[in-house]
């Protein structure tokens, strides 16, 4: 249990781990409350701390192997069972967890025939592994199994670029995400002023739900920081060719606009119970609202990487069910054929 105090004005904030469990080496599990809290500061403090916990979050991944055997992605190698594809598919579930800057160096280098796991990569030394039952590769014959490998720490996804079958270097699609869902609940809490905080953080075992807790919080603090100092920073915003100048709205001309659009514009899309998988696949796309959702159509939405149809459906029936909104529909939808 754990458990600390912080004072905002006159009243005690307290927050607690009510539950933490790791159910596999690749998954953690965790459930933390905060109050009291007056009446909106709990949905104000959920959003914005799943918006930290899915998008600020840093992880480590393997991004690129190579090896003078891989001769091309579909391909397959004599005494492997696995296809070069399915060997890379592997490499990518891989889970690290690490403090590094840049890139890091790692290998693999084993003599079959048996089996290649994760704990067979040679990482740095500021790398550790998660899951050293990993899967890589099954070798049938005693062929020597080598490969270079490339560590990075981001965030968020990062797409394979084209691969350059000439060197045996391959591009590995990597998702530094640490977080593999996050809910927050509101409930009432003593009398009908306070609202008591539920959060609940799904992680890859990189990152404790706690230490992820902690990092997001201190993410957030940092972003707000520079609106504490005393006077605003003198930027010439002119000396920068990439500004974009916004027009400058009066008051009369804000309250001319559409009430509805107002209304969709204040509406983010962390507050639609997304995927985390889905939710980082808009938030690419610069899809931030719900106003920015209505803008694309069906075929725009399934032109996004990674977005499948199903995901599309989710999209559409949340839209339908919640604030009774359908986005543009292509001449043949693909949602409703028989439209």
């Amino acid at each position: 249990m754990l458990q600390e105090e912080v004072t905002i004005s006159t009243r005690p904030l307290q927050w607690k781990c009510v539950e933490s469990r790791a159910e596999s080496k690749r998954l953690h599990y965790a459930r933390f409350i905060l109050f009291p809290l007056l009446r909106g500061q709990a949905n104000t403090i959920g959003l914005a701390m799943r918006r930290a916990l899915l998008g600020e979050l840093e992880g480590t991944c393997i991004t690129r192997a190579k090896s003078e055997k891989l001769l091309h992605e579909y391909s397959n190698i004599a005494g492997i069972e696995e296809s070069v594809q399915e060997i890379l598919m592997n490499l990518k579930e891989i889970v690290l967890r690490s403090n590094l800057y840049g890139s890091r160096n790692a290998s693999i280098c084993v003599k079959g025939p048996g089996y290649v796991t994760a704990q067979d990569i040679i990482l740095p030394p500021s790398v550790e592994m998660v899951d050293t039952t990993q899967h890589i590769a099954s070798l049938t014959e005693p062929i020597d199994f080598c490969i270079e490998l490339q560590v990075e720490r981001h965030r968020g996804y990062h797409l394979k670029t084209p691969n350059n079958a000439k060197d045996g270097s391959f591009s590995i699609e990597s998702v530094f995400m640490p977080i593999q869902n996050v809910n927050h609940s509101i409930h009432p809490y003593g009398n009908e002023k306070q609202e008591i905080l539920f959060l609940e953080i799904w992680t890859n075992g990189s990152l404790t739900p706690k230490e992820a807790l902690n990092e997001a919080s201190r993410t957030l603090i940092d972003l707000f920081i520079p609106f504490l100092h005393a006077e605003e920073q003198d930027i010439q915003l002119k000396d920068n060719p990439n500004i974009v100048t916004v027009p400058f709205l009066t008051y009369h001309d804000r309250l001319k606009k559409n009430t509805k659009e107002k209304a969709l514009k204040c509406i983010f899309i962390d507050q639609l119970e997304l995927s985390s998988r889905v939710y980082n696949c808009l938030k690419r796309s610069n899809i931030d609202t719900v106003w920015d959702l209505m803008n694309k159509s069906e075929e725009d939405l399934l032109k996004i990487e990674h977005l499948r149809i199903e995901d599309v459906k989710k999209i559409f029936d949340i839209l339908q069910n919640h604030f009774s909104l359908d986005l543009p529909k292509t001449p043949f939808s693909i949602l409703n054929p028989l439209e």
